[in-house]
């Protein structure tokens, strides 16, 4: 028992003597555990400062990101035709916001000029080495048939342009048997050619739609000779057209080429002239300024009074507001003395009225091209010699625009809205205007009115099976066609427009010619109060 308890006595004294050093061994470790708890908690926060500007950083770039990505996406904007789109060069977009902005009309006044001529000057070709000469001026002169006052004039102008002024004259068949009787005038010179116009490809009906006579070199045509040496001059060679007679010989001119038309200068000659400004007297010399053989030029208009300038016998002056931008005022207003008056072809700058055309085609039911015509003035499809209504389906780009029920209907230009548009109510459009005028024929419908349509849709109308009769459709008044159910008609731009020169200016001359032909807006002025 005493052995019992003096091993207990041992054991209790042995633990006694471990208990501080465990105490100790605890003690260390509760001071070092908090020292490295201390420098991990110092290192998470290190971390966790640079994870959190990291993470700052990263919330800085996605809202960068955020941002670009809330920026408008620009817009762009093309023009598109039935055949192709192209990029704008009017309209615009511009701003942040994709704001639409015109940078101009879509029109204006169009003028040309000429590069100085010189019939001696000689130049040498850089790439061949060989002398080109520069070729004479080339005017196709058209005078009214059977009209002896209009050829006396048309013979004292070539007799100038010929002997003093170097310039070669187209004329033709009919007009060369008149000159024949001229002693004075040497047909056989190669000043005097004989104009033998021939078919455009792809214009006409039948068999001028694909054939064309291509032997220019016959040695006869109308019974008037001509040699191999001086082949018959075409369409290509005339580099102005001068008309000497009425609208109808504009009209011929504008029918004459089909396709691309030199600049015409249309001298009155007929009976109203609304299409002529131009007057006989003033012919020759506003033959030399469009040809740039007469420059006229801002010195000549400081040697001219004023009062002089505007009562000018020749009649070819007009004042101008600005020359840079071809605003040009008509000479009678009272008002206005900002400048002096602008003759006619200033610096060689030649205002035009580029005259819209139709591309007319005429399909059979199984759709095939049938005749294909350039339209000036009016297409117009009525109902003939039938005495039924006419009975047409009108489409615009394959939408279906009405039921004509009427005695016909008219696809004018702006030039034809002044001829049978306008005497069946449609609306004067002034030439410069790019349109398509729509208007119907004494319509049995209170609801159809005159419409206007832009120069780059596609207008077709066809007679349908079930119509009562054909109808018919003519070009210009000209080229009768019968419409037999199923066939149709093709209207749109033609790429050729007709450029007539302007006496003053396109807004001018028209405006002169509907006062002058039409009485425009004209009533007794009442008396001041």
């Amino acid at each position: 028992m005493s052995k019992i308890l003096a091993i207990l006595y041992v054991f209790l004294l042995c633990v006694r003597a471990f208990t501080p050093v465990q105490h100790n061994i605890q003690l260390r470790c509760s001071i070092n555990i908090p020292i490295i708890s201390s420098r991990l908690h110092s290192t998470i926060e290190e971390e966790t400062h640079k994870s959190s500007d990291n993470t700052v950083k990263k919330s800085e770039i996605v809202n960068d990101t955020q941002k670009q990505s809330l920026v408008k996406r620009k817009m762009e904007v093309a023009w598109c035709n039935h055949d192709s789109c192209y990029t704008a060069i009017r309209e615009q977009v511009v701003g942040e916001h994709n704001h639409f902005e015109l940078t101009g009309p879509a029109t204006g006044q169009v003028v040309y000029s000429w590069e100085k001529y010189s019939m001696k000057s000689q130049t040498t070709n850089k790439k061949s080495k060989k002398l080109v000469v520069a070729s004479p001026p080339a005017v196709l002169l058209l005078v009214k048939h059977h009209e002896e006052e209009l050829i006396n004039v048309a013979v004292d102008a070539i007799e100038e342009l010929i002997n003093n002024w170097g310039v070669q004259v187209l004329v033709d068949s009919t007009f060369r048997k008149d000159l024949e009787k001229v002693d004075s005038i040497d047909l056989d010179s190669d000043m005097v050619r004989l104009f033998d116009p021939q078919p455009v490809s792809g214009f006409g009906s039948g068999e001028q739609l694909n054939n064309i006579n291509d032997n220019v070199a016959d040695s006869t045509t109308n019974g008037i000779s001509k040699s191999k040496e001086q082949p018959p001059a075409d369409l290509s060679d005339a580099d102005l057209v001068v008309t000497l007679g009425g609208d109808g010989l504009l009209m011929y001119a504008a029918h004459v080429f089909s396709g691309p038309v030199p600049p015409i200068l249309p001298v009155a000659g007929g009976s109203m002239g609304f299409l002529t400004p131009f007057a006989r007297e003033e012919m020759l010399e506003a033959i030399l300024i469009s040809l740039g053989l007469k420059v006229i030029t801002d010195d000549d208009e400081d040697d001219t009074d004023d009062s002089d300038s505007s009562s000018d016998s020749s009649g070819l002056t007009i004042s101008q507001r600005a020359l840079n931008n071809m605003q040009i005022e008509a000479t009678d207003r009272d008002d206005y003395h900002e400048k002096p008056p602008l003759k006619f072809g200033n610096n060689n700058q030649i205002c035009i009225s580029m005259r819209m055309r139709l591309d007319c085609r005429i399909f059979s039911s199984d759709g095939s091209l049938k005749s294909r015509y350039a339209v000036l003035n009016e297409v117009v499809i009525d109902r003939g010699s039938s005495p039924y209504l006419a009975s047409l389906e009108c489409f615009c780009d394959d939408v279906h625009l009405t039921t004509v029920q009427a005695d016909g209907i008219i696809f004018s230009t702006p030039t034809g809205s002044t001829a049978y548009s306008m005497a069946a109510g449609g609306s004067v459009v002034h030439p410069a205007v790019p349109s398509i005028l729509v208007t119907p024929i004494c319509p049995h419908v209170l609801s159809f009115r005159s419409m206007v349509f832009p120069d780059h849709v596609v207008l077709r109308c066809y007679v349908p099976s079930d119509a009562r009769s054909s109808a018919c459709v003519y070009f210009d008044g000209q080229h009768r066609t019968e419409l037999n159910r199923g066939d149709s008609v093709q209207i749109k731009m033609s790429a050729h427009p007709v450029p007539t020169i302007n006496r003053q200016d396109h807004s001018a001359d028209w405006l002169s010619s509907l006062k002058s032909n039409f009485n425009f807006n004209t009533r007794v002025k009442q008396k001041p109060l």
